[in-house]
C-alpha cells in the first residue's frame, strides 16, 4: 500500500523574503498583499499607499523588496524608484504597473528598478517576477527583452527615433493620458495634479515635440500612444 507523506511545514516567517508593497490604490493593495501572503518562501512586511510612506517604511522595515506602482498620485512612481535607488541601492524594486511595458520600461530601468510586471499579467508572472528579482536578477516579459536588445544594438538612433524620449517622466504620463482620449480635467483627477499644472505639462510637451496646437498635440500622442502600447 503507497503511503503519502505529509507536506513539509513552510518556513517560519523570520526566513521569508520581506515584501513591501506601495500602491496607492486600498483594493489593488489589498488583492497583492494577501497573493503574496501564501506563497511559503514570501511575507508582505507592510502595504502603502504614498511615496513618504514607502520610504518610511524601508528605513524602518529594511524588505528584502519594494514593489511599487507608476502611478503614485502627488508623487509619481518614477521618482520614487529614483530615490529609493539613491538611498537604499541595495533594495531591488519590481514595477507592477497598469501601464504598458513598452511605455515605461526602461524609464524604470534607468531609474533602478530591477523589473517590470504589468497588472494585466496576473499573479503568476508577478510571483515569478518577484522571486526572479529576489535573486538578483532583471525581470521583463519576453517581448521587451527583444525591444531592449534590438535598441541596444541600434544604439543612439533608437533614442532619436522615440518622439517622446526628451519628454520628463510626469510629462510622458500626461502624454499618454492625452492619447488615451483624456483631457485636462480628467488627468488632473487621474494624477491628482492641478488643472494649471496639467496645462504646464501640456504646454512643455508641446515646445519640446514642436507641436504648434491642441490638436497636433492630441494627434502626436495618440499616434505614439497606439504605435507603442500594442
Amino acid at each position: 500500500m503507497k503511503t503519502t507523506r505529509p507536506s513539509p511545514p513552510p518556513p517560519p516567517r523570520s526566513v521569508r523574503k520581506k515584501i513591501l508593497v506601495v500602491d496607492d490604490h486600498p483594493m489593488t493593495r489589498l488583492g497583492v498583499t494577501e497573493r503574496l501572503r501564501i506563497e511559503p518562501d514570501l511575507a508582505v512586511c507592510a502595504d502603502v499607499g504614498s511615496a513618504k510612506e514607502a520610504l518610511a517604511a524601508v528605513e524602518k522595515l529594511a524588505p528584502d523588496l519594494v514593489l511599487v506602482d507608476l502611478s503614485m498620485g502627488e508623487r509619481s512612481g518614477l521618482e520614487l524608484i529614483k530615490d529609493l535607488h539613491a538611498l537604499h541601492p541595495h533594495v531591488p524594486v519590481l514595477v507592477f504597473s497598469m501601464h504598458y511595458e513598452t511605455l515605461y520600461a526602461e524609464r524604470a530601468l534607468r531609474a533602478g528598478a530591477r523589473g517590470y510586471v504589468m497588472k494585466s499579467e496576473g499573479a503568476e508572472k508577478l510571483i515569478s517576477a518577484v522571486r526572479a528579482v529576489l535573486s538578483g536578477n532583471v525581470y521583463l516579459s519576453p517581448v521587451m527583452r527583444d525591444r531592449a536588445v534590438h535598441r541596444f544594438a541600434r544604439g543612439p538612433a533608437a533614442v532619436k527615433g522615440d518622439n517622446a524620449a526628451a519628454l520628463s517622466d510626469r510629462e510622458l504620463e500626461v502624454f499618454e493620458l492625452i492619447g488615451q482620449g483624456l483631457g485636462t480635467r480628467q488627468i488632473s483627477e487621474r494624477l491628482k495634479l492641478s488643472t494649471s499644472t496639467v496645462e504646464t505639462h501640456r504646454s512643455h510637451i508641446k515646445e519640446k515635440l514642436n507641436l504648434s496646437s491642441a490638436t497636433e498635440l492630441v494627434r502626436a500622442a495618440v499616434e505614439w500612444t497606439a504605435g507603442r502600447g500594442h
